[in-house]
């Protein structure tokens, strides 16, 4: 496949001048996407804890000594009554996450009705439950299930030192999956978590690269949490936090690589200053996560989203516009 874009074009974007960047960005966001219009979403954590995986920055595992404690998946009537009061409160879309390596069989028919369900109440769906088999992703499918979560995470270089318990190689396989039984991608990944600024780059690279990129890709800034490695290594770390005109950065590489993509402001945008937060939209961002929480870490909350919002005269995107964005 020939590439869209080489590791030199994504080195030379975040090497521009930081006005130029944005400007750019912007450009390219305006052309591709409705301004000032920015989709809110909702992330439940439905199985919290007890995971497999070691994945450095993720207090649910069970590798991993922190205070979470394990629980078993949420009963389908307590997820609708979750989302009923997501959509009450502004979401358009609703996130569903567990913490597996891979959902088990058992599980399917529960994770199909929570889809159907929120689909029902017409907003769109979107599930992360770690690897899927083909099989598995059709189901989801089926069951209309709108977007499927699967971060690659870092760059491919960078991978083994967040995560040894799959590969690289094993995310790219759920995404074909996914895309294979007809979902919509979203996949972005992590920056924070000590990778150099080649690292951002092949971690762009890789997400704008795939076959058809993502059309979804979240930003997430590390929140460094007690008891995983990453959480540890760089909570007292001064210079470990990635730098906010560096991830405005990130976010504006990330809209001009990959223009047609909702390209959202994930975990850590509750330590971020608004004016940060106004860049990354000027950059191109158009989703949040809003809410008290992501799946265990915290949010800024829907009234505190409610106020940047009326400050910046932002407007919330509705259910149509979503549509549209994804259909062309």
């Amino acid at each position: 496949m020939t590439e869209r874009w080489s590791r030199a074009a994504i080195a030379e974007l975040f090497d521009l001048p930081f006005t130029e960047l944005v400007f750019r960005a912007a450009e390219v966001h305006r052309a591709n996407h409705p301004a000032n219009s920015v989709q809110r979403s909702t992330l439940l954590s439905i199985k919290t804890g007890g995971c497999p995986e070691d994945c450095g920055y993720c207090n649910q595992s069970a590798k991993h000594s922190t205070d979470l404690g394990a629980s078993k998946l949420m009963d389908v009537r307590a997820v609708m009554q979750a989302a009923a009061q997501a959509k009450d409160n502004g979401s358009t879309r609703f996130c569903m996450g567990a913490a597996w390596r891979n959902p088990k069989d058992r599980d399917m028919p529960d994770i199909v009705e929570m889809v159907k369900g929120v689909r029902q109440m017409g907003m769109e769906t979107c599930m992360t439950l770690g690897m899927l088999s083909p099989g598995q992703a059709a189901m989801l499918a089926d069951a209309g299930l709108d977007y499927y979560n699967h971060n690659i995470d870092t760059s491919p270089e960078y991978y083994d030192r967040v995560i040894t318990t799959r590969t690289f190689a094993d995310r790219l396989d759920t995404l074909d999956h996914v895309r294979s039984a007809g979902i919509n991608v979203c996949s972005g990944g992590i920056v924070g978590m000590g990778e150099t600024r080649g690292d951002r780059v092949g971690f762009i690279h890789a997400l704008a690269n795939l076959p058809t990129p993502p059309e979804s890709v979240p930003v997430n800034a590390l929140v460094p949490v007690k008891g995983t490695p990453l959480g540890d290594m760089l909570a007292d770390t001064p210079l470990a936090k990635i730098d906010d005109i560096e991830f405005v950065r990130t976010v504006a590489v990330a809209r001009i690589t990959m223009p047609d993509s909702m390209v959202r402001l994930s975990a850590g945008r509750e330590s971020m200053s608004e004016a940060t937060q106004a860049l990354c939209f000027l950059a191109g961002a158009n989703s949040i996560f809003t809410g008290d929480k992501l799946l265990t870490t915290g949010n800024a909350g829907d009234d505190k989203d409610a106020e940047l919002f009326h400050k910046l005269g932002l407007t919330a995107m509705g259910v149509e516009e979503q549509s549209n964005v994804v259909a062309g």
